[in-house]
Order: structure tokens, then C-alpha cells, then sequence
């Protein structure tokens, strides 16, 4: 059994979604409020839950036991591995890094600096603007993509099958919308992301059709 704990809005949530959803494999959603009451994730039972007190935890109940994993690229780690069928990293050595490094620029770049504990401290501590912290990052980060993917892509960002790369940037671009970025500048991206909302897996991970979704 498969239970994640998720929030509709959360960009590192939906990775886990999409990844589920591609992989067909069944489980339910467990809704963490990262804003209402202060935010859930700061209860204390969701944090025995996860240290961090950050979405996405994915729970995998085996024999009796149950597993708990945080960070996304731990858990689409632990899928591909545990079901390689059907792929979410190519075959190809070089494709297959590329697809990794794509996520990473998202992951390690971009996510954390949008990342709404961030945007609170950069407001409160430093004074600044959240919405043109984020974008500014936001913007670095894509620019990099963009012109990686460039050399990469197929019909997707590493090749011609959805890989880390997309499942990475599908929901990044999402966030970038809410920043207010302007898209215009990274068509390759803009295809990749058209042509993944072809796919079931990416469509049903998106947050409006989460159970907790909101408007």
C-alpha cells in the first residue's frame, strides 16, 4: 500500500504524482495544508512524520512495516528502481545523466529559493520582495534548462519518453506562472510541456484534480 502525504500546490508533491501515476501504481493521497493554521506541516504529528516537516512523504506499508521517504528525487529514485517498468530514465548512459541533471537544476537550483519557508525568511529578515526573489531565480534556473534541453530534447526534454527531466519541469513551470515569469524565452521547454500534458500520468497529477485541491 501507497499513501502519500501531498499538497496540491506543492510543485515537489506533484513530481511524486506524476511519477506515480506513470508507473501505474495505485495509492492515496494524505492532504498536508502548507498555509491554513499556520501550516500542518509545523504540527508536531506530521513532523514525527517528516523531520524536515516538508511534503512529499511517500509511506510504502510491506509486510506489516511501514516505509516512510522524503525529498522527491529520493522517491522517483526508489520507484525506477523498484518498478523499472515502464522507464523514467533513459537507456542511453549520456541521456540518462542529462535527464538527472535537468531535474537537479530544478531541484537544487531553482525549487529551493521559491521554496515558501524561503520566501518568508527573504520577507521578514530581509525586507526583500518575494515575488522578484523568486522570479529571479526562477528565470536563472529555466535559462540553464532551456539551453541544455536544447541539445538534448526529442520530443521530450531527454529524448523521445518522459524522463526525470519532465517530471522535474511540468509542475517548475507551473510555479514560474504563479511568479509572474515570462515563458517567452523557453520555447523548448514550453514544447516539452505541451507535449507531456498529453499524458494521463502528467495530467492527473495536476493540482485541480487533487482531492485537496482549491481554487
Amino acid at each position: 500500500m501507497l499513501r502519500l502525504y501531498s499538497y496540491f500546490r506543492s510543485t515537489s508533491s506533484w513530481r511524486v504524482r506524476i511519477a506515480l501515476n506513470f508507473k501505474g501504481l495505485k495509492y492515496s493521497i494524505v492532504p498536508v495544508h502548507l498555509t491554513r493554521d499556520g501550516g500542518e506541516q509545523n504540527r508536531p504529528e506530521f513532523q514525527s512524520v517528516s523531520p524536515q516537516g516538508m511534503v512529499p512523504v511517500l509511506e510504502i506499508e510491506e509486510g506489516g512495516t511501514n516505509h516512510r521517504l522524503t525529498q522527491s528525487m529520493a522517491i522517483l529514485e526508489y520507484l525506477e528502481e523498484s518498478h523499472p517498468d515502464p522507464a523514467l530514465l533513459p537507456k542511453d548512459l549520456f541521456q540518462r545523466a542529462r535527464s538527472r541533471q535537468l531535474a537537479e537544476i530544478v531541484n537544487s537550483s531553482i525549487q529551493p529559493l521559491q521554496n515558501l519557508s524561503v520566501l518568508n525568511k527573504v520577507a521578514s529578515d530581509l525586507g526583500g520582495e518575494r515575488e522578484s526573489w523568486a522570479r529571479d531565480f526562477i528565470s536563472r534556473g529555466l535559462s540553464a534548462f532551456e539551453r541544455l534541453a536544447r541539445e538534448s530534447a526529442g520530443r521530450y526534454a531527454a529524448g523521445d519518453q518522459p524522463t526525470f527531466a519532465d517530471v522535474f519541469l511540468v509542475p517548475q513551470l507551473f510555479g514560474a506562472r504563479r511568479f509572474h515569469v515570462d515563458l517567452a524565452a523557453y520555447p523548448t521547454c514550453l514544447a516539452i510541456e505541451a507535449a507531456c500534458a498529453k499524458l494521463e500520468a502528467f495530467d492527473a497529477a495536476r493540482p485541480e484534480r487533487q482531492p485537496d485541491a482549491e481554487t
